[in-house]
């Protein structure tokens, strides 16, 4: 399965570049984090957004959602992944791919727990007009 994705992801971002192409945060983003627009298509009131994302050192993304799926690929460093439960759902490192849900009934923080800049590449599938991310607090949990 994670070869599947993997390949799709790989296969997306590559379609992407080649068609023509600010700040990733949520419930505060950590300072430093930056995101620049890599290719950008709208099909039938989809639309298909790709970035890449740097998170520095020891920063996270706040707490958020997204009204539809976003798949990402880690370019450098390792993303620390978290649900609203306050447990890790996933630790991905160089060439690993990850899924994120769409929903409010989906929150999560992505961190940067290690000691280099995290680099993503990340396509969000969204409704045409939805913001990247939606803002949401923290669940409740002993971190941000």
């Amino acid at each position: 399965m994670r070869t599947a994705l993997r390949t799709a992801v790989t296969g997306v971002v590559t379609v992407a570049s080649l068609m023509t192409c600010g700040s990733v945060g949520a419930t505060p983003p950590g300072p430093g984090i930056t995101s620049r627009l890599l290719a950008q298509t709208t099909v039938d009131g989809t639309d298909y957004i790709l970035r890449e994302a740097r998170i520095p050192p020891g920063q996270t993304t706040g707490w958020h959602y997204h009204d539809g799926p976003v798949y990402g690929v880690v370019r450098q460093g390792t993303l620390s992944h978290f649900d609203a439960t306050c447990r890790s759902d996933g630790v991905y490192g160089p060439g690993e791919t990850f899924r994120e849900q769409a929903g409010p009934g989906h929150v999560h923080i992505g961190r940067n727990l290690g000691d280099t800049p995290l680099v993503l590449e990340l396509l969000y599938v969204l409704p045409h007009g939805s913001p990247l991310f939606e803002d949401a607090p923290n669940p409740g949990c002993p971190f941000q």
